[in-house]
Parts: structure tokens; C-alpha cells; sequence
């Protein structure tokens, strides 16, 4: 058990949470939203109650909500085209990266994570008997391809992707995946790729998907998440692309371990995903990113890149203090000066130590500049 929980720094994440309720700071270390879902989205699952929606779905999901799913990705300006076969409802993103690697490896196969990651990448390797090969972003947060290929050995089994990427907030394009496949071409190596951040791309990037590489797709497991999507993860519906060889892979797997996802939200969630509008959520998570880069301005606080996608934007504190570790000043900065954080080492599995630390501003507007004014004066 030691060797699994050396990675995971889940208790680090609800601490800094706690920490911040227990001092009544504004909390904007995590990434969930303080804001209402959809009034529709509501009633669309009060509709499902009515219905009597209370018995398992089908292994792979409700169909209508996998209709929906085909046709929302089809519709995209980067369009995506599917098979029923290839799409899979899961009970969350977590699930979905954990039953995909059980799928594939193989004790002691390697996987490559790249860092900044997010916590449950470590462990989810560990427990499925795979070895972590971590790969660290330069400073910029891009990647060095010739750094990355000499993670890759004749015992990696898989790479995890992570796009738009939480904590950076970096974006995959075309041409890195492309990259990604010359570096993989010639060997049986999977790619697992998190994209649960999809719609939340800005400044007119558009987000383009593992899957619409026409070989990467063949070897591929790509997450998204519904929950992030409509900011209602309590509700445990994400969902998987997959070609179908992979997907009987995943599914055999799945079937012993949760069957299947909350049947009342994936009957609420695809009569919603019927009427969404990923452009209005996209506009509102902009300006939320927009009004907390323009406020921080006036902090010492330095952003050395305006993020890409996702929900949180890395900041620089050294302006702030050269001495404290970036933990140090996330619970200085919730203690006294009432505003909470998260440090960018926390996204390593062994570093103690960055120049960093991550903002989410996925909150409501007015936190958010209640937070960044209380900064101002304070600092």
C-alpha cells in the first residue's frame, strides 16, 4: 500500500479546501464551480424521475444519450465522426482512465505521464501494475519532443494526454499530435487522452481531439466528461471514445467493476445535450478567465501565459516571496491573506517545490473579483 499512496496527494487537495472553509477565505483551489446548472437541465431530471429511469442502463448507456453524443460531436467545427460502437457512458472521467489501462497493461508495463498531471494518474498505473515514467514539462509547459522520446522504451504500454491541460491550461494541436504519432508509429503503444475540458477552449482556439487523427484513433481511449461540461459532476456521467476493437476491450472490464452510469441523469443529460450550446458556455468561462486576468494585474502576481483552455489559470508568486516553498505560500495565502490556492508541485509526483502556483476561475464573477480586490489590498 506504501507504493501506491506515495503518489497521490488527494489528501493535499480536500486539505486546501478545508483550509479554506475553516478560515473563511474565497476558495478558488478547486476546480467546481459555486454557480447554479442549467434551470432546463433541472427539470430535464425531475422529466427522468417521472419516467421511471431507476434501473440500470445498458452496459454501453442509454441510447438516446449515445445518439446525442454522435450527433453533438458531429456537429462540431471539428468534426468528429462516430460509430454507436465507438462510444461508451461511464460513471466519470476517473473510471474511464482507470478501466482503460486495466484494459491494456500488462505487470510492469511502462506508461509515460506527462507533468504537471493531475493527481489519479500515478496511482491509477500503480494499481493496474503498470510503472509511472514521469516526463516533465520545460518551463513554458511545452513539450520537448526529443525529451519525450527518451521516455518512451521497448516496455512502454501507454501515454496519458491531457488536453485542454489541467494545470496549465495548455492545448494539443494538429500538429502535435501528429508529433505525438512519429513518436509512436512503430510500436504497439496506446494513447489515453483526457479531454474533459473540451468545450473550454478560448481566443478562437478550437479543440481538436485525438480521435480525429486517423491513427492515433485506432489505438486510442478518449475521455470526456459531461459533468464538467454542464457543471454538475456530482452527477457521475462522463463518457469514452473508442474504435470498437478497444472498446470490447474496455467494456469486458467494465462489466465487472460499476456495469453502468446514474441511469435518471444520462435520460436527463441527453434530452439537455439535445439544446446545449457549447458556445454560450464557452463565452462564460472566457470572461470568467478574462476578469480574473485582468484583476490579478494589479496584484504582484505575475501570469507569464494567459491559459489556452480548462478552468485555471498558473500564476508566478516570487514577486511575492523568494523564500517560502509554493505549499508554504498556498497556506499563507488561505491563512492571511484569505484567499486560496493550490501549489503547482502538488501536480508532480516528487517535486516539493515550484515558482508556482494554480487559480480556478470557475467560480461566480463576483467571488472572483471580491478574491483578486481583497488581493490587491492586501498584498
Amino acid at each position: 500500500m506504501e507504493k501506491i499512496y506515495r503518489f497521490t496527494h488527494y489528501s493535499f487537495f480536500t486539505d486546501m479546501a478545508e483550509l479554506a472553509s475553516k478560515h473563511n477565505s474565497f476558495d478558488l483551489s478547486l476546480g467546481l464551480p459555486d454557480f447554479d446548472i442549467d434551470a432546463r437541465l433541472k427539470q430535464y431530471l425531475k422529466e427522468s424521475a417521472d419516467y421511471n429511469h431507476h434501473n440500470y442502463e445498458p452496459l454501453a448507456g442509454n441510447p438516446l444519450l449515445i445518439e446525442n453524443i454522435i450527433q453533438f460531436n458531429l456537429n462540431r467545427k471539428n468534426s468528429i465522426q462516430l460509430k454507436n460502437n465507438e462510444v461508451t457512458i461511464v460513471p466519470c472521467a476517473t473510471f474511464a482512465l482507470h478501466t482503460s489501462l486495466k484494459s491494456v497493461l500488462n505487470q510492469g508495463d511502462e506508461v509515460i505521464v506527462i507533468q504537471p498531471s493531475y493527481y489519479t494518474y500515478g496511482p491509477s498505473i500503480v494499481l493496474n501494475g503498470g510503472i509511472p515514467v514521469y516526463y516533465d514539462l520545460d518551463n513554458d509547459f511545452t513539450i520537448n519532443w526529443d525529451k519525450l522520446q527518451n521516455c518512451i522504451s521497448q516496455k512502454t504500454k501507454a501515454i496519458i494526454i491531457n488536453s485542454p491541460q489541467n494545470p496549465t491550461g495548455k492545448i494539443w494541436s494538429k500538429s502535435d499530435w501528429n508529433q505525438l504519432y512519429e513518436l509512436i508509429k512503430d510500436q504497439e503503444i496506446y494513447l489515453i487522452s483526457e479531454e474533459i475540458y473540451d468545450i473550454y477552449c478560448y481566443d478562437g482556439i478550437e479543440h481538436y481531439s485525438s480521435f480525429l487523427h486517423p491513427e492515433l484513433k485506432k489505438r486510442t481511449f478518449c475521455i470526456f466528461s459531461l459533468g464538467k461540461m454542464f457543471h454538475c459532476t456530482g452527477w457521475k456521467v462522463s463518457y469514452l471514445l473508442t474504435p470498437e476493437e478497444l472498446t470490447s476491450k474496455f467494456r469486458c472490464h467494465q462489466q465487472y467493476i460499476s456495469y453502468s452510469a446514474n441511469a435518471p441523469a444520462q435520460y436527463a443529460l441527453a434530452k439537455y445535450l439535445d439544446i446545449f450550446d457549447p458556445f454560450e458556455t464557452q463565452k462564460l468561462m472566457q470572461n470568467k478567465r478574462d476578469i480574473f486576468n485582468e484583476l490579478i494585474k494589479d496584484t504582484p502576481f505575475e501570469v507569464e501565459q494567459k491559459t489556452e483552455g480548462s478552468v485555471f489559470q498558473v500564476v508566478n508568486f516570487r514577486n511575492i516571496s523568494k523564500t517560502m516553498s509554493d505549499v508554504e505560500f498556498s497556506k499563507w495565502l488561505t491563512i492571511d491573506k484569505k484567499v486560496s490556492c493550490l501549489p503547482l508541485s502538488a501536480f508532480y509526483n516528487s517535486r516539493q517545490n515550484s515558482d508556482y502556483v494554480r487559480f480556478s476561475f470557475a467560480k461566480k464573477d463576483e467571488v472572483i473579483i471580491q478574491a483578486l480586490e481583497h488581493l490587491r489590498k492586501s498584498l
